[in-house]
C-alpha cells in the first residue's frame, strides 16, 4: 500500500497503539468496521496462521471457509508483502495455540 504523504493515515495506526486491552481494541474495531470488515480481517489471520503452520490450501479451506481466492491473496502476502504478518505470527504463538486446541 501506498504511503500516505500527509500524514493522516498515521493517526489510525498510532489510535491502535493506544489500546490498552483486548476489550478496548475490540470495541475500538466494532466502533470503526463493519461486521463483514471485521470478519474479513479475522479469517485473513486466521488464514496467514495455517499457511504459517504449513498447512495445504484444502485443509485451510475446509477450516476457515475462506476462498481459494483469499487464501493466494494472504499467501502472497506472506511472501512478499510489507512483512506485517512476519512481525505479528511469532508474537501470536500461544494465542493461536489456545484458538488451535479449542477446535479440537
Amino acid at each position: 500500500m501506498k504511503k500516505d504523504s500527509t500524514g493522516k493515515g498515521d493517526l489510525l495506526y498510532e489510535s491502535i497503539l493506544e489500546l490498552k486491552t483486548v476489550e478496548e481494541c475490540r470495541n475500538f474495531f466494532e466502533d470503526l468496521c463493519t461486521v463483514a470488515e471485521l470478519r474479513a480481517m479475522e479469517q485473513r489471520l486466521e488464514v496467514a496462521m495455517y499457511l504459517n503452520d504449513g498447512l495445504i490450501y484444502n485443509d485451510i479451506l475446509d477450516r476457515t471457509g475462506a476462498s481459494s481466492a483469499t487464501i493466494s491473496r494472504v499467501n502472497r502476502c506472506l511472501r512478499y508483502g510489507a512483512g506485517g504478518y512476519q512481525a505479528v505470527l511469532p508474537r501470536m504463538g500461544a494465542q493461536w495455540e489456545r484458538v488451535k486446541s479449542r477446535e479440537e
